[in-house]
């Protein structure tokens, strides 16, 4: 009897219930002994059953599924707090004191960011992008927005991406095309988008800047978590980030408008608040789509995290998720409102 047949049964195993629950279901009904597979009394307890009587195994668990604890499962908040208010100690340090010192840790989380990101690419697909012209290449990238502006980040990008073309030919042709288009990916994934942060930080007031963006990339990050934990019920994208929700948009959008208009209107020279509300706007929207971009691609790797290196966050690319794709935004619209 094929599985479309069985109806409602009893945990014991009996006949099939009838319509008021009595265990009667016609005069044409005969009981069938059913057999209880392994992991309950259910036939539908240890996996789906087939005609030859024994279950089919149960599908292994996803990497990506949730554990139960709270909304943001996994998660070390204890954690996760003391490496942030850390990591904003080292920053603000970085920024205010020297900033060659800022742009070395650009350069070191570019670095560490593609070392987590062709980790992954060879663990879970096999993928061969080349480390070393990867890691030299986006950090020289990176000093060059520094110091020579946005055409001499564009040189070294276009040097890096033909030094990775190179470095693999060094190995058989097998898969190049697909190896060298994840390497460009790579290229344009991480260190190309982290130059705007150096191109921000070379503007004469560039130190308050780079805070300025970087505090509303976390006030939009604080409002989506608070207002989606509190009110969240809709929503945003179920098939790449289940825990995003419409609300927590919205708690983002409010909440970086807010601190922008706050920001600009007290921190940059020339700035006022109605730039700040656009601003704030176009941080929450594009660290939003940073965050989604970045959970694509790890659940087309199938795995949670990035990387091990933060307790409490995952690796150094799921904090720059939001911040990478921001970063040119930011740019444009400093440029726009108080110039270069």
């Amino acid at each position: 009897m094929n599985e479309a047949s069985w109806g409602p049964r009893d945990q014991m195993g009996g006949a099939p219930a009838g319509p008021a629950g009595d265990g009667r279901h016609g005069a044409q009904t005969r009981s069938v002994p059913i057999v209880s597979p392994p992991g309950g009394d259910h036939p539908h307890a240890g996996g789906r059953p087939h005609p030859g009587g024994e279950p089919r195994p149960e599908p292994r668990p996803s990497r990506l599924a949730p554990s139960g604890r709270g909304k943001r499962a996994g998660r070390d908040l204890p954690a996760a707090i003391g490496v942030g208010l850390g990591l904003g100690v080292v920053i603000l340090a970085a920024l205010f004191v020297y900033k060659p010192v800022f742009v070395a840790v650009i350069a070191a989380a570019v670095v560490v960011g593609l070392w987590e990101l062709t980790s992954r690419l060879a663990e879970r697909k096999a993928i061969s992008a080349p480390l070393v012209p990867l890691a030299v290449g986006g950090a020289a990238m990176v000093v060059a927005g520094y110091l020579r502006g946005a055409e001499g980040a564009f040189v070294a990008m276009a040097l890096t991406v033909l030094a990775v073309l190179v470095w693999r030919m060094t190995a058989p042709p097998e898969d190049y095309l697909r190896d060298a288009t994840a390497s460009v990916f790579a290229v344009l994934y991480v260190p190309f988008l982290a130059t705007f942060v150096a191109l921000v930080l070379s503007a004469d007031d560039g130190s308050w800047r780079v805070l300025v963006f970087l505090l509303l990339t976390v006030v939009s990050d604080t409002g989506a978590y608070a207002v989606g934990w509190r009110f969240g019920k809709r929503k945003l994208a179920p098939r790449i980030s289940p825990g995003k929700t419409r609300e927590g948009l919205l708690g983002a959008v409010s909440f970086a408008m807010v601190a922008g208009a706050l920001c600009m209107e007290f921190l940059i020279d020339g700035g006022t608040w109605w730039q700040g509300l656009l601003l704030g706007l176009a941080v929450a929207v594009s660290a939003t789509l940073g965050d989604l971009g970045e959970s694509m691609i790890k659940r087309d790797l199938g795995i949670k995290d990035m990387g091990t290196l933060l307790p409490g966050h995952g690796g150094i690319m799921d904090r720059l998720d939001s911040i990478l794709p921001t970063a040119p935004v930011v740019w444009v619209l400093f440029l726009v409102f108080v110039g270069g």
